[in-house]
This record gives C-alpha cells, sequence and structure tokens, in this order.
C-alpha cells in the first residue's frame, strides 16, 4: 500500500511538471504596418478578425501610424500566417522590423 501510494504522489509531480512546461509556451509580437487600415472601422475590421486567428493571445491597434501590435503563440501560428490572415479580410500587412520604422510614411501618403 505504501509503495502504490508513493507511486501515485510521483505521478503527479512529473505530470505536473509536464502541464507546467506547456503552459510556458513561446509567444512572439510583431506589429505589422498595414496601409489600407485608413478609418475607425478598418480597424474594427481588424479587431474583430485578427484577433480571433488561432495563436493570436493580444491585438493592439494605431490608427494614426497604421500599425497593428500582434501578440502570438509561436507554436500556433507565425508571422506568415498572421499576414495570410490580413490578406483574407482585403488588407497588406507588411512586418515592421525592429526599430526601422513603418516601411511607407503615413504623411506622405494623398
Amino acid at each position: 500500500m505504501k509503495q502504490l501510494v508513493v507511486a501515485l504522489i510521483c505521478a503527479v509531480f512529473t505530470l505536473s511538471t509536464a502541464y507546467a512546461q506547456d503552459a510556458k509556451k513561446k509567444k512572439d509580437t510583431v506589429t505589422f504596418f498595414v496601409e489600407e487600415m485608413e478609418c475607425a472601422n478598418c480597424q474594427k475590421k481588424v479587431e474583430k478578425n485578427i484577433a480571433f486567428e488561432k495563436g493570436v493571445t493580444d491585438l493592439k491597434c494605431d490608427l494614426k501610424t497604421r500599425t497593428v501590435n500582434v501578440t502570438y503563440k509561436t507554436d500556433k501560428t507565425s508571422k506568415t500566417k498572421l499576414a495570410s490572415a490580413f490578406k483574407k479580410i482585403g488588407m497588406e500587412a507588411v512586418p515592421v522590423d525592429d526599430g526601422a520604422g513603418c516601411p511607407v510614411d503615413p504623411a506622405k501618403k494623398k
């Protein structure tokens, strides 16, 4: 009986360790420049659709700079898949390199 209790305790610790490792899945954040995001309706369209893509955990839109910050689980999606999701809603999303700024200056647009 004592051996059974010890075996069960070991099994519980093993399973809890495995579960804790799954809970620590890696996340990444990418900033997209979305030239077509020109108004509040466009922003809502992005928020309603991209936020529910598989693996997306957080989404912040900045209409002034036309950027969208997306935090996602790397085991569920990727930058390429997220860019494809923007295409599905009729918008072109270009990942912005760290510190490089927007590929198109919004102030220079019509």
